[in-house]
């Protein structure tokens, strides 16, 4: 959600940002731009099928990752399955589209448009007189001011996590009749489709003691398709039942169980029957494609593997090993032969059980597509090495982003692009490719930029006792940055000489074949020899020329100390690829003379004690996408201010790198009501953040879904919103429709690089 754990689950921007950045900024009448939209990188999966195909009625069993504390998703302590909640059982004004754009709700709004710009702006909602409450009363202004007085800030008593927009409110009135609602601003405010989205009743924003507890276990009076029928945090659970007042298309399921469920143990909890939909890890996306996949009538082996390759090894003996077990089962040595009958019939169990799960989850397939959210690499500026901007382009120039993406996207069969862009994902329409403003990968540019800022190759460090070592000696059980102490000290030790052409590379990094080395490990190892064109082998430069580009660098020191990052990363079972990409980040690093110290931690303290806390160098988290930068992304990119403590206001800037530059540029996009003129100034805005190099993305998360195959209308939702009561069990013999592989399309505008 990353550090999605952020892992999955990203845990940077809280779950009340997440039910706030849902729409895509909207264009006002008259204001349009003839610049081509960019594509989403992939597109929903969800198996798609008209409500006629599915069957009414059933129970939907779907993992979360928690049980939410709170129902009320403007709390600080609401979750990603508090965003579930809600979307499933309150009024949304407008919902996201599967491309990443804003959707009018018809079920609760009519229509809604501003009419009056001076001398104030001036919003008028047409309610769907249908709309309703459980409770019976009508959906009115009473609800929208009961909301926007919660949200104000004005009010200390009401605990909010945040007040963006609300806070621009001046009145918010009855319009020509009870089904409209009048919104007057006290200053304009581009993103005003942003409010309102969830609409809480005035019961529970009409007090603080509402506000605060009323909503935190239970939700009496609500407005969707379904109801809140119990919050067990006994079992676990959340339960959704349908709402008898509701007056759009029918839910076609009876209820809805929201179940917590680790990520670890959702393959066991599938193949037991127990869940019908869950997001998943890789490991167990591989797991169930297999179980899925054609088998050999003969051996039972799969006969392709994921994405369509042979599988690897089988499950089953071959014939020599058979008929060797047969051998000894069957020989004059009878110990030998009780053991292997022994193991005979530990192998039949096994692959008995083994059969059974895989029979239990050939009932199942993968959905995938790319979440709304992409991982970056965060650099914390705040102190040490990385407060100077010279050393956080340098980190970032040293980086393949296209080599981290394809590690991380291309084993899925998804489409490996880089994210361009802070602000905004591909198929957005603040989406452009920025990260022209920081310059393409270059390692002789970024060992420049080292040098500039003062740090030596192989300069002199000083311990503890005063003594001097060059950098990159380490001692016997020294915590360094890579495996290869022996081989780095060697290289440190060297007295500024190197062998020229090692490698076979040049000064731009690339292989003479043009590509940029091993992709796993991002090194190619010689045999120490000099092949170069024209060089000779052993041939050794002067003192002082500095080294190729790609090689592995002399380890980096100034003022004594040596240039080692803290990279902190989490340590739990569901956070494996982070710290893949964590090693490939510590390679490209090494070839520059940076080195890293990893650092694990825990789940729980990754996010709190670690990130918020500023205790890190380098670590990796994501943040979801949001339909309104000019408002959401503002806190995470404003300059860190000092507060009346003397300590210093963050926000969620927990990078600590922020300019004056960049809070104006947001400022101004927040305030314009011109479509254009506002995707410019966040584009500007963007690429400010670019050459800051506080924050460099790498790519957008996947989203990996397990689906019971009858499953329609739920899956791997991409940027859409769940239509809750379209999902549902196919009628027997009916099919969803499912893109044949994750429908990539590249973009059409601002190609992603």
């Amino acid at each position: 959600m990353s550090h999605v754990g952020v892992g999955p689950r990203a845990v940077a921007r809280s779950a009340a940002f997440l039910t706030a950045g849902v729409l895509a900024v909207p264009a006002l009448a008259g204001c349009t731009s003839e610049e081509p939209s960019s594509k989403p990188l992939a597109a929903q999966d969800v198996a798609s099928a008209a409500r006629a195909s599915v069957s009414d009625g059933g129970t939907l069993r779907w993992a979360v990752d928690s049980v939410p504390d709170t129902l009320n998703t403007f709390q600080s302590d609401a979750d990603a399955t508090t965003t579930r909640v809600a979307q499933a059982v309150l009024p949304s004004m407008y919902r996201m589209d599967e491309k990443g754009g804003p959707a009018r709700n018809p079920d609760y709004l009519e229509s809604a448009e501003v009419v009056d710009t001076e001398p104030k702006q001036v919003v008028v909602y047409k309610l769907n007189q249908q709309a309703v409450w459980s409770d019976g009363r009508e959906i009115g202004a009473a609800d929208f001011a009961a909301q926007w007085r919660a949200l104000s800030g004005k009010d200390s008593a009401y605990w909010t996590a945040r007040n963006a927009g609300y806070d621009r409110i001046e009145k918010i009135e009855r319009g020509a009749n009870d089904l409209e609602v009048k919104v007057t601003f006290s200053r304009p405010y581009a993103d005003w489709k942003a409010l309102f989205s969830p609409l809480y009743p005035k019961d529970v924003m009409g007090t603080p003691d509402a506000f605060n507890d009323g909503a935190r276990r239970s939700l009496k009076v609500t407005a969707g398709p379904f109801a809140v029928k119990k919050v067990d945090a006994g079992a676990d659970q959340v339960v959704l039942t349908g709402n008898p007042r509701w007056w759009g298309s029918p839910a076609k399921l009876e209820k809805i169980v929201l179940r917590a469920v680790p990520r670890d143990k959702r393959v066991s909890e599938l193949a037991a029957g127990k869940l019908d939909l869950a997001e998943i890890d890789p490991e167990t996306a591989d797991e169930v494609t297999l179980a899925a996949a054609p088998r050999d009538p003969a051996t039972g082996t799969p006969l392709m593997g994921p994405q369509g390759s042979p599988a690897a090894g089988a499950q089953g003996r071959s014939a020599a090993e058979a008929l060797r077990s047969w051998a000894v089962a069957n020989g004059s040595d009878e110990e030998a032969a009780e053991e292997e009958v022994l193991a005979r019939e530990e192998r039949r169990e096994a692959e008995a059980k083994a059969q059974r799960r895989r029979q239990a989850l050939s009932g199942y397939e993968v959905r995938k597509s790319l979440e709304p959210a992409y991982t970056q690499l965060a650099l914390n500026g705040s102190d040490g090495p990385l407060a100077d901007e010279r050393v956080r382009r340098a980190v970032a120039r040293a980086l393949d982003r296209q080599k981290l993406a394809r590690t991380v996207l291309k084993p899925l069969g998804l489409p490996a692009e880089p994210v361009g862009s802070h602000l905004a994902l591909s198929g957005q329409p603040a989406y452009a490719d920025g990260s022209g403003a920081l310059g393409e990968p270059n390692a002789k540019e970024a060992r420049a930029l080292l040098a500039d800022a003062g740090w030596v190759p192989g300069g002199p460090v000083k311990e503890k006792d005063g003594a001097e070592k060059a950098a990159g000696a380490e001692k016997a059980g020294d915590e360094g940055e890579g495996k290869d102490k022996d081989k780095e000290k060697s290289e440190g030790d060297d007295d500024g000489t190197y062998i020229v052409g090692e490698d076979g590379k040049g000064d731009d990094g690339k292989n003479k074949d043009g590509d940029g080395g091993d992709e796993e490990s991002g090194e190619k190892h010689s045999s120490g020899k000099n092949t170069a064109q024209g060089g000779a082998p052993g041939a050794y430069a002067p003192k002082g020329t500095a080294a190729p580009a790609g090689s592995v660098a002399a380890p980096l020191a100034k003022d004594g100390k040596a240039l080692t990052l803290r990279f902190v990363l989490p340590s739990g079972p569901g956070s494996e690829t982070l710290r893949t990409v964590a090693d490939r980040i510590t390679g490209m690093l090494k070839k520059i003379g940076i080195g890293t110290r990893i650092s694990k931690v825990s789940d729980e303290s990754y996010f709190k004690d670690h990130i918020a806390a500023g205790e890190y160098d380098l670590a990796l988290y994501s943040w979801p996408a949001s339909a309104f930068p000019a408002t959401d992304a503002r806190p995470i990119y404003a300059k860190p201010v000092p507060a009346a403590d003397g300590s210093l206001n963050v926000a969620q800037n927990y990078t600590r790198v922020g300019t004056d530059q960049v809070d104006q540029l947001f400022d101004r996009a927040m305030t314009t009501l011109d479509q254009k003129e506002a995707r410019d100034l966040l584009r500007k805005a963007d690429s400010r953040i670019w050459a800051a190099a506080g924050s460099i993305p790498l790519y957008q998360r996947p989203q990996l879904t397990v689906a019971r195959k009858n499953l329609a209308n739920a899956g791997a939702f991409g940027f859409g919103t769940p239509v809750y009561e379209d999902m549902g069990f196919l009628k027997k013999g009916a099919q969803g429709s499912r893109p044949s592989a994750p429908a990539a399309s590249s973009p059409t505008s601002s190609p992603a690089s």
